[in-house]
């Protein structure tokens, strides 16, 4: 299957260069480009990719406002965010997962690693690393506003299994290594996620993450 790919970047000769990178995937193809977050939204709607590779600072509409507006869209649940910036700042890490975006990475990444971040981001994950994804939910995405008691109630939904499965997706485990640690197939574990995930109406693994500690499930780890 052939991922489709919209570019969001208010300077073409970037937008450029991506396209250009992407293009050397046989799995990639580009299907438009956005020059600010209004015309990002609407391409959204009109072409329905696979993956957004969004820019945070742009004009008209910021990135992380079109985020917003994308995944609160129920009509473009399978569109999946990308933020691709200069600015790797934790507190723009932490906008863009309450936004909804599946991933973050700064502009420096080579053409393979660029391809491969939209396929991980099309198939669901995020693409934190195990480290930033506690450092960060912890600092910021637990309670944004200092006061709001977890949600434990929320989890009512999931089997005890299901619990475990998205307490260790919270760690920043993948699949493969909850699997070796539980002593089950990647299949299985895959599965138990993907419930989850359906049951919690968790667009993707990083939200999935930002639930975990919404609810009580998952909680920092000492020093953090």
């Amino acid at each position: 299957m052939t991922l489709r790919v919209l570019l969001a970047d208010d300077q073409a000769l970037l937008r450029g260069a991506f396209r250009m990178l992407l293009d050397t995937a046989d799995d990639i193809t580009v299907v438009g480009e956005a020059a600010d977050g209004k015309e990002a939204v609407r391409l959204t709607r009109e072409l329905h990719p696979d993956v957004v590779i969004m820019d945070i600072r742009m004009p008209e509409m910021d990135g992380l406002s079109a985020t917003s507006q994308i995944c609160a869209d129920p009509e473009l649940r399978a569109s999946r965010i990308l933020i691709l910036t200069t600015y790797e700042t934790d507190e723009y890490v932490a906008q863009a997962l309450r936004a909804g975006a599946g991933g973050f990475i700064g502009k420096g990444i080579g053409a393979e690693d660029l391809a491969d971040a939209v396929r991980t981001i099309a198939d669901g994950d995020t693409l934190l690393s195990p480290a930033a994804t506690r450092s960060l939910v912890a600092r910021f995405l637990a309670t944004p506003d200092g006061t709001r008691p977890p949600d434990a109630e929320r989890l009512a939904v999931l089997t005890p299994r299901e619990r475990e499965m998205v307490a260790l997706v919270a760690t920043g485990l993948s699949n493969q290594e909850i699997a070796e640690q539980m002593f089950l197939s990647p299949f299985t574990v895959r599965a138990h996620v993907q419930r989850a995930m359906t049951k919690l109406e968790a667009r993707d693994r990083a939200q999935l993450v930002v639930i975990a500690y919404q609810t009580g499930l998952a909680r920092p780890a000492p020093g953090n």
